[in-house]
């Protein structure tokens, strides 16, 4: 029944839905510059699409975030829901990495550019360097969050090794690292599948890791503490890439 559902109704209108968001976030660009507003059309789109595609979160964790800070927000990635969810769930204004190609995809890549979000391009170390520091200024000019995939993609099982990007923004903005771990979105919308699944996914805060005292040269090992911490909160071991 689920299926069927999922075919007829909560995936269509989800992308019915987050193209109709998008242009409102377009409208909204006009009067505001920061992103600020257009992140709360973004929650809103978020806490829809999750009750579009009857899914429940529950979160842990969330007393360990001031909203008066900034961080650097650091969570394993698993499934296409875990944006949503992870908006829906965190009561922060953030910005986050998204890949290159989604800027240029209608409706979404409108809505990722005027509201500020920040491109990553793999496979090109200069440019990867370039939008790590612009997250860095962002963090420092604004005290606006920022939300990075260190795995550099989703993964069907595991976790894959943290590329060392979040925990180069937290030192550069001298802002905590935060671990976020995500549990179920794999099965609520696995990868290779459009069919979304009702079910309840769990979002995991870890303890914020402050960086204050650390330089460039400790990036490699915050990068491990919040790798084993993800993978305690999220349940999931390492898993090799070759």
């Amino acid at each position: 029944m689920w299926k069927l559902r999922s075919v007829l109704f909560s995936a269509p209108t989800i992308v019915v839905f987050t193209a109709l968001m998008a242009c409102v976030s377009m409208v909204v660009s006009i009067f505001d510059r920061t992103g600020n507003t257009q992140h709360r059309v973004m929650l809103f789109w978020a806490r829809i699409v999750l009750r579009l595609g009857g899914i429940q979160c529950a979160v842990y964790g969330a007393e360990k975030i001031d909203s008066n800070r900034a961080y650097v927000l650091v969570s394993n990635h698993a499934s296409y829901m875990d944006t949503p969810v992870i908006i829906a769930a965190i009561p922060l204004q953030f910005r986050f990495f998204a890949k290159k190609g989604l800027f240029s995809i209608p409706f979404i890549g409108w809505h990722l550019r005027h509201a500020g979000h920040l491109e990553v391009a793999r496979g090109d170390a200069r440019a990867s360097l370039k939008s790590m520091a612009e997250g860095a200024k962002l963090i420092r000019e604004r005290g606006t969050s920022v939300l990075i995939f260190p795995e550099g993609g989703r993964t069907e099982a595991g976790l894959r090794p943290f590329k060392e990007g979040g925990a180069y923004i937290a030192i550069k903005a001298g802002v905590p690292a935060v671990p976020v771990a995500l549990v179920n979105t794999r099965k609520v919308l696995p990868m290779h599948s459009l069919m979304l699944r009702p079910g309840k996914v769990e979002i995991h805060l870890g303890d914020p890791i402050e960086t204050a005292g650390m330089t460039i040269h400790d990036r490699g090992r915050l990068n491990e503490m919040l790798q084993e911490r993800v993978a305690e909160l999220s349940g999931e071991s390492l898993v090799s890439t070759t």
